[in-house]
């Protein structure tokens, strides 16, 4: 894991990726205690950029607006509630 890229620079869909390969690697119960704790260790980094990414990606959200019957009107932002 010491060629892994730097948990920071990965976009979403990379850090997730690594997670899933991650978490089925320990649900294997094939790798050795100390690999399995790296491992842990480097997946709840992932999990944490997965997480600050979807808050952003949800920051940046607009809610559609709908009329008195029911149409679209427009968007505000979704922290705008």
């Amino acid at each position: 894991m010491t060629d892994a890229p730097d948990v920071k620079t990965l976009s979403f869909e990379k850090a997730l990726t690594e997670l899933e390969t991650i978490v089925g690697k320990l649900e294997g119960g094939n790798v050795p205690l100390e690999e399995s704790i790296t491992l842990y260790q480097r997946g709840e980094a992932l999990k944490a950029r997965c997480d600050a990414l979807l808050k952003d990606a949800e920051a940046r959200v607009e809610k559609i607006t709908l009329g008195a019957d029911g149409k679209p009107t427009g968007t505000v932002p979704l922290d705008g509630e």
